[in-house]
């Protein structure tokens, strides 16, 4: 296998399952709680980032706050795409059921591989994301769909990216739920209970 990442895999009872996508300085145990407890009996799937910024693992490098390598997350996303569909066959579970919970770093590594990968990631929780790359044309994501939690006070994504991110993901067929949260960029207790309530929405 050309694309390999660091992770762990939990089993689950229901055919669903959780790619957990840690944020800056996390690693592959660090949303494994979190996904068992916003979505029980879903499986779990979690990588680590490939990347190392002064000791953190990133899903993909920054040249500066807010500013990325569009060719590097072209790389990554193609990188973890290949192992998406080598775990799939490692594991046996279901593609078209796999749906992220990712936050900040994570969320934006994995938007931009449902971007330039569509069909890899079927959905999911994406908690505190930026924009990082616009493929053009746009892809159609066949409403494939989406929670984007942003953050009232965020000071690393402001509120005007956050909606420019869940605008673009709805011009290119997304069905993105907003929720503005009141807080920064840290998550909070009602960032999981909304991920929980959309997850049980999702399978209801």
């Amino acid at each position: 296998m050309a694309a390999e990442f660091i992770h762990k895999y939990l089993p689950g009872t229901l055919p669903v399952t959780i790619l957990a996508m840690h944020g800056t300085g996390g690693d592959e145990t660090d949303l494994l709680g979190v996904a068992r407890a916003v979505f029980p009996g879903a499986a779990v799937l979690s990588p680590r980032g490939k990347t190392n910024e002064f000791g953190a693992y990133r899903f993909f490098s920054r040249l500066a706050p807010g500013q990325f390598d569009e060719t590097e997350i072209a790389q990554r996303t193609a990188e973890l795409a290949e192992w998406l569909e080598w775990a799939a066959t490692e594991y046996g579970f279901d593609p078209k059921k796999l749906y992220a919970l990712g936050y900040s770093n994570g969320a934006n590594m994995a938007i931009a591989t449902m971007l330039l990968y569509p069909g890899s990631i079927a959905g999911g929780v994406m908690l505190r994301p930026m924009p990082v790359i616009r493929p053009e044309p746009l892809p159609d994501l066949h409403g494939a769909p989406i929670l984007l939690a942003a953050g009232e006070t965020d000071p690393i994504v402001p509120a005007k990216a956050a909606h420019a991110l869940a605008t673009m993901l709805a011009q290119a067929g997304a069905a993105v739920d907003f929720a503005m949260m009141e807080s920064g960029h840290d998550l909070t207790p009602e960032d999981f209970s909304g991920a929980k309530r959309w997850f049980e929405t999702l399978v209801g």
